[in-house]
């Protein structure tokens, strides 16, 4: 199983689901997001896989978020995109893609919906 990882190491939710994905004995493809902004086809990939809507990857808090008129409900899952291709910041990290689903993962326990082996075994 292939899983992708958009990662701030300055987080500490993103920091927690990468320890969590490699305690599940996976190592994940680590995507800094901010030194290596995806692409916008890399976006539309990850959009394809999304089990949440589009507008879910954007990040408001820090980020220039009002001041692009991103709260407008009118926009389009295209032009949210084209935001966070220009400005990275807009990703909500930590978003999580395998080869079935993609979805941003805060609160950190959102990981196992898409990646259940990553859930700790009860005793």
């Amino acid at each position: 199983m292939s899983v992708t990882l958009y990662h701030n190491p300055a987080c500490g939710t993103s920091r927690n689901v990468l320890a969590m994905i490699r305690a599940a004995g996976i190592e994940p493809v680590v995507v800094e997001y901010l030194k290596t902004p995806p692409t916008r086809a890399e976006l539309d990939g990850l959009a394809a896989r999304l089990v949440v809507p589009v507008r879910d990857l954007l990040r408001v808090r820090g980020t220039p978020y009002a001041e692009l008129g991103l709260d407008d409900p009118a926009l389009t899952d295209g032009q949210i995109l084209d935001a966070i291709a220009a400005h990275p910041v807009l990703l909500n990290r930590p978003v999580v893609m395998t080869d079935q689903a993609a979805r941003p993962c805060r609160p950190k326990e959102i990981l196992f919906e898409i990646l259940p082996q990553a859930r700790p075994a009860t005793p």
